[in-house]
């Protein structure tokens, strides 16, 4: 025998053992007469028994269904029990067989063990699908070909059983015994079918309670349920459906005709993955944990779940912590693993199997090859080996997919299960303790990144054992191939694992360093979308850029670093396979061997198998090191304390039933327990600066107007977190009545939802009409509802970007209204009003609709001070004065002075309300209902444009370079196989080398199947002493050539690897760059009709999918293409013959792909779109999280966000099993072309006209190609959807509105030097088709003017303002500022030149030094003077001077101290036209008195224009401008219009009973 026969031990010497035959005819098919006991126990029994057993299997999942509550039909009963008794008398014989010892024994023992496996897994499957919606049917038609497969192995058997007459005499009580149970077999059996046949179910319920019914025809017909939203995918398919997919059908037609536009075109989830039901599942484990916790700390009795009169649900223990023990006792990876665990794990059997079969390739391939090389083999043996390679590829390509998609569906229950979890969390946990920790950004990184990161273990995990696994099976199918010469291979391939480790650790370090630059560069884009109107009026656009671009130097040059490294790997890893089959076969060689083809390409194969292993395993263990990582993350998260309103209330009602709110000693804090500042007591700052709230003695009667002033900073919103158990109480008693109801909250900052007007109203109420049309006129929004476009119907953009800060606001208190709560919490709504608007909402809203309520109104505004029944005074944290509104007020007014109580004209009657015409002044809706609509799912393919744009931005000459690179490293790994196949040809040819190279080892035969047991034949050594000076001088060319062409191969790869790091991180730079230069550039209306989110996406995972994921998909698409047309040019080159074959297969590919790629585009555009929803969802939520947990709404946001997880899961599942669609498909083709290659190989040996070497490089390329094939269209489909992020920022790039970036050079430098305003003729409307905001304004304000701006809500005030900085531009007039018109002079150049402060304070994240003074212009003693002026000194200082951190969006402030840090800046600015917006409106009376005289003092030659909703802060104005319908009404100095009887600003200075 030759060496390369692993090591002689083939099929036929397999077969002759196992049977008991003659090794000449190992397998017979037919002996004496009748068909062999080998055939009928091989083929009739063991393998009809493993298709039994693997497609009884696949209804182990079937989902159970809870609707059927009758008892199952009897024949269900029977055929349980029937294949009960099977599998028993299977178990039996088995014993029998054992027992008897015959010669045969192993042949008998293995068909018996299949049969016991494959009755049992069917007898599992009949339990289940008696529960399933079969219940009422027969079942699966299926099953009853599962049954009858086994009949003719039991017919042949008993036939046997009779011929033979030991079997029929009693004194071998044994065999008489065999005999007798086969024969109960076959009654058994018959008892099944008759079952089968008369199920005992009446004909009425004799019907298939199935969505899917369509799906058991394999062809479907187009017409049947053309509405895919209302079939559930998978659950009641036929198990052919389920193994070929084609219960997905009718969804891939829909697709093809491109009607899968919207997430509900989808399929429904089945039913187990529901995310409702997974959530159940998982807060049900969660429990089981916490209470095994609680008995081993000893706690043996936990309390139950929580009954939480909050929203009459019950709440799990995630929701709520059990008193003994606390959430952190357990584990999340512990609950993952009770929920999910099992099932996970038994996949791994899945994965065995697969492994197992994937090594039975290169074996058969082995054996083939040996064929070739034998002239005058028998043809049989050649056709079991073509018949061994059908087999083991077709069972390995099911096993495999099955697998694959088995795990998807793990993985995406995990994902629904950790993404509620989080959610749930968020919506509990105590508030200060989560400001404490983790920002908003972080905590939408768990949903998001670290999910993704956890969801990836899924992958990983069965690969840490089972590449282990594989590596070591090859080595030692390697070492039977070529003996100790596979050392010198292995060797390097060890080598290179360290270094891998290394290059891994490194990558992951720097992804680590990138990501936080990543985290900062987003978190800045945030604050400069966020706050981008104020960037424009400031023009600090040039400041941002440079900032945000400083950052992403930092993350592209980890990036770089990344890019770099990972070449280096692909680079080790590209050239590897060459390396290692250079080294074994030289080592053989020179070891004194002869290669044979069959060597060589066995080997080939297995190198190739070796390889997969050693190159995935570092990046399996960083993919695992990294769901820890984020695991951790998200288990620290899931730490902290929950909000224990239990504990936080006290249980202990007041003495007077009529109190609602009492507060004894009450000490508050915002931080966390065991933050930094527990109380002393003189102590009332926490050493971080934030305030805190001590000695709070408070009684509130029921219906009572309780009004809390005092000045900015003082604690009163405090106090109203301290009622709603927003902040930590560190002492003292809070007692509120009736607070399981909640509150109505309105918000100093109203939070507004990304929802019609009418829905931010209702907050998931029944929509009463005449108590809305009530709330509605009392919060004086009529008028603003007329103005819309779609009255309530109109969409409000996030935050309520298209609102003023006063419809905001009104919106937020009709909110409240609407809930009909007992207990009122008003945070300053009066303030972002005008005078008029504000008596409106006092007497008809606080005193008029409210009127029998508890109300607690925070609020600056004064004059409305004396309306209540109790005025609290506060200061520094603590209240120092309750009394009548008498006692309190003197100590409030900045000038005392004698209040009519009830002469207050109501405003009703001064201003004539008639409807307005024009929109209010921000309002930038839309005619049509909805002004940012569904963001664009783009349509079709992708446009050639997109992968031009990309072209362009890696660079051509680059770009040309890399694929000639790519294109010399295929062309050369493909010459060096075919010159091995062609040396080994020529050896065999020559016979030359035969006397010099003798076979070293005898071949070892395995004797497995003797009755005495297992006895190996040691091998041995008989080594021939040969140097490499003895070597012919043959061998030496052909090894020198193979070694060169091999060098050259690893030197292409570098340069591919290199050149391909150095493009991805060019075009990474230039998308990024022409993206932020277009959004900065863009216009304000594109920012108010965009979601914030909608932009950010584009900068963080778009940006993310061109920086990393594409430039990686692309990669390896390139190299599949190339690789496969290598493949393909040798195969035919090999096999002229196959060639015949490609032209179908190909075109059958290239239909299946196009089938396939349409709807897979689709899905995967659906779940980018419904994934936006899930996380702006989210952040929406944790922005309002004290509005959701006051009113008691936790719940029905909890369901929102199932409701919107499970459209995105809907859309991911069916995108997966697209995927596996088309990898069976896929899997097939490459089956046929392995048993194509090997078919035509058998029948062209026969003819004498074939090259083994050619045949076994054929042959080891095919085994390869399934995976090429499916990896092909993967990574073509993934890559697409990367490319999608290109197209979608080219869009940004490109089609952006942008504003006008000349300059004019010939306006001075000092202009304006006097501050002449003029308007002349301006008229303005923000859309077309919308009323005018400006109608034809006409006005002219003097240098040195101080000009204030008075009108209601919608008047176009602002939009004075908007028209002068050029924010949106006029339809027709002109602006002059000293005679210059503003149309001809740059846009920077303009707004330089004026100074605004505008009604939104906007701070970014940095210093109080960089949010003064961003461009650093300033000394600091500049910047301390300014701060004094404004009077906020001493806060500053408290926080830490100029060097403090002010915090995301100025959160360490109060919204009164934002807006005097605003005016600070103004006060910086060397403008001679200022422009203030409401800039005081949060801030008290007193401080705002102090400011007016700052700004007269300090602006004194300066024009100033003041809009004010407070008319005392205007009236010692030059001139007052009443706007009204965007005209100008009145423009006189105060003191004449009062003089006239008839000015509308005369009767609003009388209204407010001045």
């Amino acid at each position: 025998m030759r060496r390369g026969a692993v090591a002689g031990f083939g099929p036929s010497e397999l077969f002759s053992g196992l049977c008991h035959t003659d090794s000449l005819d190992p397998f017979p098919v037919w002996r004496d007469g009748a068909i062999s006991p080998c055939f009928n126990q091989l083929v009739l029994g063991a393998l009809a028994h493993a298709v039994v057993a693997v497609f009884s299997a696949c209804y182990l999942s079937a989902q159970r269904c809870s609707l059927l509550r009758s008892s199952p039909p009897c024949g269900w009963g029977l055929r349980v029990a029937s294949a009960l008794l099977v599998t028993l008398l299977f178990v039996v014989d088995l014993v029998l067989v054992v027992h008897l010892h015959r010669g045969d024994m192993y042949l008998d023992v293995l068909a018996d063990g299949c049969a016991v496996l494959a009755w049992l897994v069917h007898f599992g499957a009949l339990l289940v699908l008696q529960r399933s919606i079969y219940r009422r049917t027969r079942g699966p038609s299926v099953l009853l070909l599962l049954v009858l497969l086994p009949i003719p192995n039991l017919v042949v058997t008993l036939l046997a059983y009779a011929q033979e007459a030991t079997y029929l005499d009693l004194a071998e009580p044994l065999k008489v015994a065999r005999l007798v149970f086969a024969a109960t077999r076959g009654l058994s059996l018959l008892v099944y079918l008759l079952a089968f046949a008369a199920p005992c179910v009446g004909e009425g319920s004799y019907t298939s309670m199935s969505v899917n019914d369509a799906d058991s025809f394999l062809l479907i017909p187009e017409s049947s349920y053309q509405d895919t939203e209302e079939v559930v995918a998978e659950d009641g398919s036929s198990f052919i459906s389920r193994l070929l997919y084609l219960w997905l059908n009718p969804l891939l037609r829909r697709g093809r005709r491109g009607e899968l536009e919207k997430p509900c075109n989808v399929y429904l989830l089945p039913r187990r993955l529901r995310t409702s039901a997974v959530r159940r599942h998982f807060l049900r484990c969660w429990e089981d944990c916490q209470q095994g916790a609680a008995t081993q700390r000893g706690n043996t009795t936990p309390r139950p779940a929580n009954r939480s009169l909050q929203n009459g649900t019950w709440t799990s223990p995630l929701q709520e912590e059990l008193s003994g023990i606390a959430v952190e006792e357990v584990g999340l990876l512990k609950v993952l693993h009770k929920a999910f665990g099992l099932r996970y794990y038994l996949l791994g059997v899945l994965k065995l199997a697969g492994n197992m079969l994937s090594f039975v390739g290169p074996l058969l391939l082995s054996s083939l090859v040996h064929y070739m090389e034998e002239e005058g083999a028998p043809v049989s043996q050649g056709a079991w080996c073509a018949t061994g390679l059908f087999f083991s590829t077709f069972f390995s390509a099911l096993i495999r997919n099955i697998f694959a998609f088995e795990v998807s569906k793990v993985s995406l229950s995990a994902r629904a299960a950790l993404i509620s979890a989080i959610y749930g969390k968020a919506l509990r946990v105590s508030g200060g303790s989560l400001a404490a920790r983790f920002t908003l950004g972080e905590v939408v990184n768990f949903m998001s990144t670290d999910t993704d990161h956890v969801i990836n273990f899924f992958n990983n995990f069965h690969e840490v054992w089972s590449m282990p696994f594989q590596f070591s099976i090859a080595l030692y199918l390697l070492y039977l191939q070529v003996g100790v010469a596979f050392l010198g291979g292995l060797g390097v391939a060890l080598l290179l694992v360290p270094l891998n480790k290394v290059l891994a650790s490194k990558i992951m370090e720097n992804n680590k360093h990138m990501l936080t630059h990543k985290d900062s560069r987003v978190k800045l884009m945030t604050e400069v979308l966020f706050g981008i109107r104020v960037i424009k009026f400031y023009n600090w656009e040039a400041y941002f850029a440079q900032k945000i671009a400083g950052c992403r130097r930092q993350e592209l040059s980890h990036l770089k670093a990344i890019k770099y490294l990972d070449a280096v790997c692909v680079y080790t890893w590209g050239s590897l396979p060459v390396v290692i089959s250079i080294i074994t076969f030289v080592t053989y060689v020179l070891l004194g061997h002869e290669l044979t083809a069959a060597t060589v390409f066995t080997t080939l194969a297995l190198v190739g198998m070796l390889i997969v292993p050693l190159n995935s395993f570092p990046w399996v263990l960083n993919g695992i090191l990294e769901a820890k990582v984020s695991l951790d993350r998200i288990q620290r998260f899931l730490k902290l304390p929950n909000q224990d309103l239990d504990a936080y209330f006290s249980h202990v009602a007041p003495e007077d039933p009529q109190d609602a709110i009492v507060m004894s000693q009450g000490i508050f804090s915002w931080q966390g327990p065991g933050g930094p500042d527990h109380p002393t007591s003189s102590d009332t700052e926490s050493p971080k600066g934030s305030l805190m709230l001590h000695s709070l003695n408070l009684s509130i009667t029921k219906g009572s107007l309780v009004v809390v002033v005092g000045k900015v900073g003082c604690g009163k919103s405090s106090l109203l977190a301290a009622i709603t158990g927003e902040l930590n109480r560190r002492g003292g008693d809070v007692y509120v009545q009736g607070r399981e109801d909640g509150f109505g909250l309105a918000a100093q900052e109203p939070w507004i939802q990304h929802a019609t007007v009418r829905d931010n109203i209702l907050f998931g109420k029944d929509y009463n009409s005449s108590f809305y049309q009530a709330v509605v006129e009392a919060c004086a929004l009529t008028d603003d509802l007329n103005i819309l476009p779609n009255g309530d119907r109109t969409e409000v953009g996030e935050n309520g970007v298209t609102l003023s800060g006063g419809q905001k606001a009104r919106l937020a208190l009709a909110r409240a209204v609407y809930m009909e709560k007992d207990i009122f919490l008003l945070d300053d709504p009066l303030g972002a009003v005008d005078s008029d608007v504000a008596h409106h909402l006092m007497e008809r809203c606080i005193m008029g609709i409210l009127r029998s309520k508890t109300r607690i109104l925070c609020t600056h505004r004064i004059e409305f001070v004396d309306k209540a029944d109790v005025v609290i005074l506060m200061d520094n944290g603590t209240i120092i004065k309750t009394g009548t509104p008498e006692e309190v007020l003197p100590l409030v007014e900045a000038v005392p002075k004698n209040r009519k109580n009830d002469s207050n004209v109501k405003v009703k009657d001064v201003i004539e309300r008639e409807e307005e015409q024009g929109p209010s002044n921000e309002l930038f809706a839309e005619v049509e209902s909805s002004l940012s609509r569904e963001e664009q799912k783009a349509v079709g393919g992708l446009a050639w444009k997109v992968y031009h744009t990309y072209w362009r931005a890696v660079g051509g000459a680059l770009a040309v370079s890399i694929l000639l690179s790519l294109l010399l490293m295929q062309a050369s790994k493909n010459v060096s196989d075919w010159w091995l196949s062609h040396w080994i040809s020529n050896l065999k040819n020559n016979g030359s080398a035969q006397s010099v190279l003798m076979p070293a080892y005898s071949s070892p035969h395995l004797l497995l199947f003797s009755p005495g047991g297992l006895i190996p034949r040691y091998p041995v050594n008989i080594m021939e002493t040969t140097a490499f000076a003895n070597m012919s001088s043959e061998v030496k060319f052909y090894l020198t050539v193979y070694g060169s062409i091999a060098g050259a191969n690893t030197v292409f790869t570098a340069f591919r690897a290199f050149l391909f790091a150095f493009g991805g991180i060019r075009a990474a730079s230039v998308v990024h760059n022409r993206l932020l230069d277009t959004v900065l550039k863009a216009t304000v209306t594109f920012f108010d009709t965009t979601p914030l989110g909608r932009v950010l996406n584009r900068f963080s995972s778009d940006l993310y999918s061109v920086d990393d994921t594409l430039p990686f998909f692309l990669n390896i698409l390139l190299t599949n293409i190339f690789g496969l047309l290598g493949m393909l040019v040798v195969m035919s080159y090999s096999l002229p013959w196959f060639l015949v074959a490609l032209l179908p297969l190909g075109l059958l590919y290239h239909c299946t792909q196009r089938f396939y790629r349409h709807t897979s585009r689709d899905l995967k555009r659906l779940c980018s779109l419904t994934l936006s929803p899930v996380y702006s969802h989210f952040s929406e939520t944790l922005s309002g999280l004290g509005t959701i947990r006051a009113s008691s709404s936790a719940s029905r946001f909890e369901e929102e966000n199932e409701r919107r997880l499970e459209q995105n899961q809907r859309c991911l599942f069916l995108s997966n099993a697209a995927m596996q669609w088309l990898d069976i498909r896929l899997q097939m083709i490459g089956v046929v072309v392995v048993t194509g290659i090997s078919v035509i190989a058998v029948v062209q040996h026969q003819f004498k006209s074939i090259d083994p070497g050619l045949v076994g490089l054929s042959l080891s390329y095919a085994l390869s190609i399934t995976g090429l094939l499916s990896g092909l269209i993967f990574n073509f489909t993934q890559t697409e959807m990367q490319l999608v992020s290109v197209e979608r920022t080219e869009e940004y790039s490109t089609t952006l509105p942008t504003e006008p970036q000349h300059s004019n050079p010939q306006v001075p430098t000092s202009w304006p030097e006097q501050g002449w305003v003029e308007f002349r003729g301006a008229v303005l409307s923000y859309r077309e088709g919308l009323p005018n905001a400006l109608d034809g304004v006409s006005l002219v304000v003097r240098p040195g003017e101080k000009v204030g701006v008075v009108g209601r809500t919608g008047s176009g005030k602002s939009t004075l303002f908007l028209a002068l900085f050029r924010m949106v531009e006029l339809n027709q007039g002109q602006i002059l500022l000293d005679g210059v018109d503003t149309r001809q002079v740059g846009l920077a150049q303009l707004r330089s030149k004026l100074a605004i402060i505008p009604q939104d304070p906007f701070l970014f994240s940095g210093t109080v030094r960089e949010n003064l003074d961003p461009h650093g212009r300033h000394p600091d003693p500049r910047l301390l003077e300014a701060l004094e002026h404004c009077h906020l000194s001493p806060v500053i200082n408290r926080i830490g001077g100029l060097g403090a951190e002010v915090g995301e969006r100025g959160k360490s402030l109060s919204l009164g101290q934002r807006q005097l840090l605003c005016l600070a800046r103004a006060l910086l600015t060397e403008a001679n036209i200022l422009c203030i917006d409401e800039a005081t409106a949060s801030v008290d009376q007193k401080t705002d008195k102090l400011l007016q005289q700052t700004i007269r003092e300090k602006f004194q030659d300066k024009t100033v224009l003041t809009i004010a909703h407070r008319i005392n802060t205007i009236m010692d104005s030059d001139r007052v401008l009443v706007m009204h319908s965007g005209k100008v009404v009145e423009f006189d100095t105060p003191a004449d219009l009062c003089q006239r009887d008839d000015s509308i600003f005369c009767k609003l200075v009388g209204g407010r009973g001045e």
